[in-house]
């Protein structure tokens, strides 16, 4: 069987996807990829078919309005992103997701859809009469009393009130519909299929996939939806660790390592994370990310491109890192102590749970990140305790989650009409 997979975003959003891929390879089936362009050579390394959609999102950058010089001559501020040109960047994604998909999808037998931002999936799929599935990387990303939304999770904290949740879900579920139901409905209407009422609810579904480890990340029930949490979707990959980074790692003690992913930030911020190493008598590592992160000269210290985190953490004494499902999920699986800082999403979520779980520390929001703070964090995370705690709680992840998903659809496909 043919089955298409389709994200929009970032590393942590593709890769669960090309594990789930490879699974399916691996049990008979077919899995496409739909994914930005930059990701392409990257699945394609793994013998996966890879259909690019939207921008190259490594390289994507909002237009910004240019602001008026102020009079006095000191520095203009910059402007805000007008409404409308938000509304055009959405609806422009929104009409290629349907052009793209609805050419993939032709011969498949269902499509798994990832993310709130792959708002076509769902109905090309009822287009073709074929099952369609969402696939959700954190509890948070899913509506529940028992937290407030994702995308508010920088201003609102997690123990809030069930009657507050829900009125911040009813708020993101209409900026929702603000930003995509008219252009959704008339993209289904080319179909001719009938209009939906709300966003959120079509793509999500009543029977979401939700590819988190519930030991780390456990779902809370919600009336009127079943969850089925398979575990994370973890991908094995076979490249060893880089040459230097292997004669580094058996140069010394084990290090720290240091990186955001795809976060953006300073480049300068690399100094200051060794600088922080240093200061504890701690050798680092740098994995530059999308940020270009960049470590200072010294046999203390090295910097990295994309490796394999599987390979990389069981080796190192501590993980910093912004907080994404993937690092977070490795770390863990590591057994290492962690030090999170969240930027945005699902990473204050991630944050909250390793401080819940006894095996990290929540450290301050990216613009509020100083060397002060960073090493009084690192002294807390590496505490003999909390060592112990993380080694403990790895033993109790689950490695199957992809092979329990594929089970899953495999199901609903055989159960379909």
């Amino acid at each position: 069987m043919r089955i298409l997979l389709s994200t929009i975003g970032s590393r942590g959003d593709v890769q669960p996807l090309a594990a789930l891929a490879l699974e399916l390879r691996g049990q008979g089936h077919d899995a496409p990829i739909v994914a930005p362009p930059n990701f392409r050579e990257w699945i394609e390394s793994f013998g996966l078919t890879c259909i690019p959609v939207g921008p190259d999102v490594r390289t994507f950058k909002m237009p910004v309005p240019t602001a008026a010089p102020s009079r006095t001559g000191a520095p203009a501020k910059p402007e805000k992103l007008p409404k409308e040109v938000l509304q055009q960047l959405a609806v422009g994604t929104v009409r290629e997701q349907f052009r793209v998909l609805t050419e993939a999808a032709r011969g498949c037998g269902a499509i798994v859809g990832a993310t709130m931002l792959q708002i076509a999936a769902r109905s090309v799929a009822e287009s073709l009469r074929i099952p369609y599935l969402f696939a959700a990387y954190a509890p948070v990303a899913i509506p529940s009393p028992a937290h407030p939304p994702a995308r508010m999770q920088a201003h609102y904290p997690m123990w809030l009130p069930g009657l507050v949740n829900r009125l911040l879900w009813k708020t993101d579920a209409r900026s929702f519909d603000a930003r995509f139901l008219g252009t959704l409905n008339e993209e289904r209407a080319k179909l001719g299929l009938a209009r939906v009422s709300r966003v959120q609810r079509h793509v999500l579904t009543d029977r979401p996939l939700l590819a988190a480890d519930p030991e780390l990340a456990p779902m809370s029930s919600r009336r009127g939806m079943h969850v089925e949490q398979t575990g994370a979707w973890i991908l094995e990959q076979p490249a060893p660790l880089p040459d230097d980074l292997e004669r580094f790692l058996a140069a010394g003690e084990a290090p720290i390592v240091f990186g955001f992913g795809s976060m953006r930030g300073s480049e300068d911020a690399g100094a200051m994370l060794i600088e922080t190493a240093r200061a504890l008598g701690q050798r680092a590592i740098v994995s530059r990310g999308w940020a270009n992160l960049d470590a200072m000269a010294g046999d203390d210290c090295i910097a990295i491109g994309d490796v394999d985190y599987a390979k990389l953490f069981p080796r190192v004494a501590a993980i910093v890192h912004h907080g994404g499902a993937g690092t977070t999920t490795a770390a863990a699986r590591a057994g290492k102590p962690q030090l999170v800082v969240p930027h945005q999403y699902d990473q204050f979520y991630w944050s909250y749970r390793m401080r819940a779980l006894g095996v990290g520390v929540s450290g301050p929001v990216r613009d509020k990140l100083t060397r002060q703070s960073l090493e009084s964090g690192l002294r807390e995370c590496l505490q003999p305790a909390r060592r112990e705690r993380a080694r403990a709680l790895s033993t109790r992840l689950r490695s199957d989650g992809a092979a329990q998903a594929v089970r899953f659809i495999t199901r609903v496909c055989a159960d379909a009409p």
